[in-house]
């Protein structure tokens, strides 16, 4: 499981942007890998925490380290019935190399595939007034994001070495 620059970008972001919410909202860390946005939105106080993700090494780490929050293997939305106020991904974003090809970091053949996959079903999974905290990077196309007619906005943004971060809210 890869730990990068991105997950704690997002944590750090997160911890800014979730202090002051409703503690009672529902959250979906989607893609959570090693927990850590399910463990900052703990660390807040938010108790109605679902942290999902498609591997079965990512999911029992998850299992071992969270007792309080529900946990559930899914490719995206496959296994996930409810709606949510909060939407947390922060997903495998780089285009397929011959260098990497690892399914937490690489998002398909031009990189915009699994984003694509997920906002064409994420809409049906948000209560009304819902939000999606989405990480892109410069190097995910943008062209069938948009057509997909989110209203986007982006939040923050850190520029890396070799690309820029973005952390953006999308809404219906």
């Amino acid at each position: 499981m890869y730990l990068g620059e991105d997950s704690f970008f997002m944590s750090e972001f997160l911890g800014n942007y979730l202090k002051d919410k409703d503690k009672k909202i529902k959250i979906l860390d989607l893609g959570s890998g090693r927990g850590i946005q399910a463990e900052t939105c703990i660390n807040l106080g938010f108790k109605d925490i679902t942290a999902s993700d498609i591997g079965e090494e990512e999911i029992n780490y998850l299992k071992n380290k969270f007792k309080n929050i529900k946990i559930i293997k899914s490719d995206l939305f496959s296994n996930i019935q409810e709606k949510f106020d909060l939407i947390i991904f922060n997903p495998p974003y780089l285009p397929e190399s011959r260098y990497d090809s690892r399914r937490d970091t690489t998002g398909g053949k031009f990189g915009d595939e699994i984003i694509f996959r997920f906002l064409e079903q994420a809409g049906n999974h948000l209560n009304e007034n819902g939000e999606i905290i989405l990480l892109l990077s410069s190097f995910t196309p943008r062209n069938k994001i948009k057509k997909l007619k989110w209203k986007i906005k982006k939040l923050d943004e850190k520029s890396l070495f070799f690309e820029k971060l973005e952390i953006c809210q999308l809404k219906k």
